[in-house]
């Protein structure tokens, strides 16, 4: 396995691994608990459509808070010492989380493509919570048959174990066809998905950009109130869908940047048994994928006024106070 390739490094490096290790960790923490404190503490949040990232919150908080602190010591040092049962425990929640946040990313792709592109009949689901509740449930139904059985029963059917004691690792990490098939559905599918509702999102504004130039009045006799209806309302709509696709924009880049090549180096070193990656890339590109899940939580909400406004309120109280009153108007 690559843990413990940063085990050769001077006790002053490995302190410095320690803390960067251990502070990535407290972000990834405190930025989905701000989320998921933004849902319980501001009603206006509580919509279908941002229920889509309290899902993603709570798949990247369990990365924060389970799958990092237990594999911060494995990684320093080479050797698990949390046994075997433990492992397994990890090895399935971490497989778990990891797959529902991507998976999480599409959801909340195409939730953000259906808006812009089917904004009537969007619109007219947004009381509907029966749907969306199913797809976040199987969001983590589809990310635990992905890998989960695999982890728990593949020494089974093989009729013995290749890791050793004092390491913890799934079982097909050597395992080239494996890793291809379920890398293309981990992250290969789900980057075309995502890409391709971003991109559709792009030129769906572009085309109603050019259509409401096309129909702009052109007439001065045209009576002035009856021109501001039909144009500061589709401006509004216009800058609001490109506010979206920016973000989905950013959304696809950073996610590329994070899962590619842990995607790819795992495909690679699964086909030649681990001789061909340095186990010290490998490591790197394992916490890039990390990283993914302590950005989500300013990629996501940040991108929307309501939940900057709702951060505000949790963080500082009385600058979100002052802010109400001078926006609000008094009669």
């Amino acid at each position: 396995a690559a843990a413990g390739a940063f085990s050769e490094f001077s006790l002053g490096v490995l302190v410095l691994l320690a803390f960067l290790m251990v502070l990535l960790c407290v972000v990834t923490i405190l930025g989905n608990i701000l989320v998921i404190l933004a849902f319980v503490m501001d009603r206006n949040l509580r919509h279908r459509s941002n229920y889509f990232f309290l899902n993603l919150a709570v798949s990247d908080f369990a990365v924060g808070v389970f799958c990092m602190p237990l594999y911060i010591p494995y990684a320093l040092t080479g050797t698990w010492h949390l046994g075997r049962s433990l492992c397994k425990l990890w090895l399935v929640v971490d497989y778990l989380v990891c797959t529902a946040s991507v998976f999480n990313i599409v959801l909340i792709s195409y939730d953000r493509f259906l808006s812009v592109t089917k904004a009537v009949s969007y619109r007219a689901r947004q009381g509907i919570m029966s749907s969306p509740a199913i797809q976040m449930v199987a969001i983590w139904v589809f990310a635990f048959l992905l890998y989960c059985p695999a982890i728990l029963f593949w020494e089974h059917l093989a009729g013995h174990s290749v890791v050793a004691a004092d390491q913890c690792y799934a079982e097909f990490f050597d395992n080239w066809y494996f890793l291809l098939c379920a890398s293309t559905l981990e992250f290969f599918v789900p980057l075309l998905l995502v890409s391709y509702f971003n991109m559709h999102i792009f030129h769906n504004i572009q085309r109603r950009q050019r259509r409401g130039r096309a129909s702009s009045p052109s007439s001065e006799a045209e009576d002035s109130v009856s021109s501001l209806t039909r144009s500061w309302r589709p401006a509004v709509v216009a800058n609001r869908d490109k506010k979206i696709a920016k973000s989905l924009a950013i959304i696809v880049c950073v996610f590329a940047i994070c899962w590619a090549p842990y995607s790819l180096l795992m495909i690679i070193r699964g086909a030649c048994q681990g001789t061909c990656v340095h186990n010290f890339l490998y490591e790197a590109t394992f916490w890039l994928l990390w990283i993914n899940s302590s950005l989500n939580p300013f990629l996501y909400p940040l991108c929307h006024m309501r939940f900057r406004m709702a951060f505000l309120k949790i963080l500082c109280p009385k600058k979100f106070a002052t802010l109400r009153s001078v926006n609000t108007p008094s009669f």
